[in-house]
């Protein structure tokens, strides 16, 4: 998208005066960008958002629930951006929630507070770029109802579930229980999770497809092991690669795969991993922990892999 200059308000009536501006640009009109400075103001941005838009928020506090539904288009995707100084406070629900909002672009801010942080529904092509995301009662980010095709890079996430001990994941893809969500190709990369995230830095849910996850740093100093949350990240949908992530600081493995559906926990390929995991206590204490593999539920673990401390490094054959 061709970038658009911004009008100063002084510019602005400079120009209307001279007869050279016949109007301001309507809120929702496509190319423009629209700053706000309030809670209000958010809100009616994103409710008139139009595909090319830009939504620029000033640094401040905006208290309340913000919600976007228009979708962008690809080759006019709408964004919402700002400092880490701008800061999107609610005490309950969720802080962003981008219901059916496709290709959107949401850059720089930070959400904090409430009950989750960032939700996507139906929602696809979606890009969370540089956000930092903190103190929530759950999950920090949510890909979830077949929002696919979506990217959170850059980003921080920590002090998540704070409400319920062995709940509250940095990111989540998916729906627990259900093979209907199919959240597939989401791609996490380059983000710092941790420390104090109340369950696992990343959770892949049975039911999605051909996600990425590149170049993460790990903590897991938030896991309790309440509600099987004993590694950085859980893997239990399909054809996924974890590639060059760093992890410290975990109670027992650094990445597992599990099947809770038939057929389903397979096609992992990881490769170029640091796992430190030092201080581990459970029980099986591996880097690598398949859970199921077989001619039927191939994973992949290259050598490339490495880790410090516990048991091992994985419990299926490495390939070279």
């Amino acid at each position: 998208m061709r970038p658009h200059a911004l009008l100063t308000l002084p510019t602005a009536a400079a120009l209307l005066a001279a007869g050279l501006l016949a109007h301001p640009a309507p809120a929702g009109a496509a190319g423009t960008t629209v700053e706000v400075a309030t809670a209000k103001d958010l809100k009616a941005a994103l409710a008139a958002a139009a595909p090319g838009q830009t939504i620029h928020l000033a640094d401040g506090t905006y208290v309340g629930n913000f919600k976007a539904y228009t979708p962008g288009t690809a080759a006019a995707p709408i964004t919402l951006t700002g400092s880490a100084n701008a800061v999107l406070s609610s005490s309950g629900g969720y802080g962003l929630y981008l219901d059916g909002a496709s290709y959107w672009t949401v850059q720089g801010l930070t959400v904090t507070g409430g009950q989750k942080g960032i939700v996507t529904d139906t929602a696809s092509h979606v890009v969370i770029d540089a956000v930092t995301v903190h103190d929530l009662q759950m999950e920090g980010v949510h890909f979830r109802t077949s929002s696919t095709d979506d990217v959170i890079r850059n980003s921080r996430i920590y002090n998540t579930g704070l409400q319920r001990p062995g709940y509250g994941e940095g990111v989540y893809v998916g729906t627990a229980n259900t093979l209907s969500d199919t959240s597939d190709r989401v791609q996490i990369l380059d983000n710092v999770i941790g420390p104090n995230v109340g369950a696992e830095n990343i959770d892949l849910k049975e039911g999605t497809t051909g996600g990425l996850v590149s170049g993460n740093t790990f903590d897991g100093s938030g896991l309790s092991m309440t509600n099987y949350d004993d590694s950085w990240v859980d893997v239990k949908g399909n054809d996924y690669v974890i590639t060059g992530n760093h992890g410290t600081r975990t109670l027992n493995d650094g990445y597992q795969t599990h099947t809770q559906q038939p057929g389903w926990g397979c096609g992992t390929v990881f490769r170029d991993n640091v796992s430190d995991l030092t201080g581990a206590t459970g029980a099986t204490q591996l880097a690598i922990d398949v859970t199921n593999s077989g001619a039927d539920c191939p994973t992949t673990v290259s050598g490339s892999n490495t880790v410090t401390g516990g048991k091992g490094l994985t419990n299926v054959p490495v390939t070279p």
